[in-house]
């Protein structure tokens, strides 16, 4: 892989990730790809599975390590399971294997700016999360109800963010004037068939709502990556994860490479 571009090139970088569930790890295999053309994110906002993944990028952990964190870290445990909170399993007993990667549990401990939004469901509105406590905000912003139950913080209850804003770029567009956009939830035509019995129909509406709050933002990255074969991957299918990763990785180098492209004619000297 030819290393063809520096931060200098592009000016202040900014990196949005969507939600996804495991199809966020399209995610990790966009930065592999950004490190190989040294491209380096000096502000990242994420949503969901793209808050996960942006933390990681943010505290400076290894593509290993960022793939690590997902295959070693339990979707179903059998003691994470509650009765007394609203959802399947009990998200505080995360926070434990989460001090594991983020130890300082604090955003002013890593080596870029991260934006986190999470849903606060009694206001009915996005909260963005950028100063103070990592953990707490960064479980909520990936605590898909009803499976994961949602995180109290300062009195209010938050879920999951991509319910708000599945594509975070507000924060970013202030921070940056070269933007990378990575979506995982992609939605890509469907035939009739797939359409048959009421669970595929609310999982097509599901996804149309989700996306149509992102369509307009992705126009405003200058590199969009949104690979439509993430949607063969079950959003908590995590058989899927090195799928989805290399899936990730492979658009992102040839996204990158053709913006370089077009700028190495556009920089060609007039005859």
């Amino acid at each position: 892989m030819a290393k063809t571009n520096t931060n200098t090139d592009l000016g202040l970088v900014g990196l949005v990730l969507s939600g996804g569930g495991v199809r966020g790890l399209a995610h990790i295999g966009v930065i592999k790809a950004m490190k190989e053309y040294n491209i380096n994110a000096t502000t990242v906002s994420g949503s969901s599975a793209g808050a996960l993944v942006g933390a990681l990028y943010a505290n400076g952990n290894s593509i290993e390590e960022m793939l690590d964190f997902f295959k070693s870290t339990p979707l179903f445990k059998y003691n994470f399971l509650t009765m007394a909170k609203a959802g399947f399993i009990d998200t505080d007993k995360y926070i434990s294997l989460f001090k594991n990667y983020f130890p300082e549990d604090s955003f002013e401990a890593l080596s870029k700016k991260l934006y986190l939004v999470a849903t606060n469901l009694q206001k009915g509105e996005e909260t963005y999360f950028s100063t103070g406590e990592l953990i707490r905000p960064l479980l909520a912003s990936s605590a898909l109800p009803p499976v994961f139950s949602p995180v109290e913080m300062n009195g209010y209850l938050y879920a999951d963010g991509g319910i708000m804003n599945n594509f975070p770029i507000e924060p970013v567009k202030q921070n940056s004037n070269f933007i990378i956009g990575s979506n995982a939830s992609v939605v890509s035509p469907l035939e009739k068939k797939d359409l048959t019995n009421a669970v595929k129909l609310a999982g097509r509406v599901t996804g149309l709502m989700i996306y149509a709050s992102s369509k307009e933002k992705l126009k405003s990255c200058n590199v969009v990556i949104e690979p439509l074969e993430l949607e063969e991957i079950g959003l908590l299918d995590k058989k899927g994860m090195d799928k989805a990763f290399h899936i990730g990785y492979k658009h992102a180098v040839k996204k990158i490479e053709a913006y370089l492209e077009s700028t190495r004619h556009q920089n060609l000297p007039l005859e």
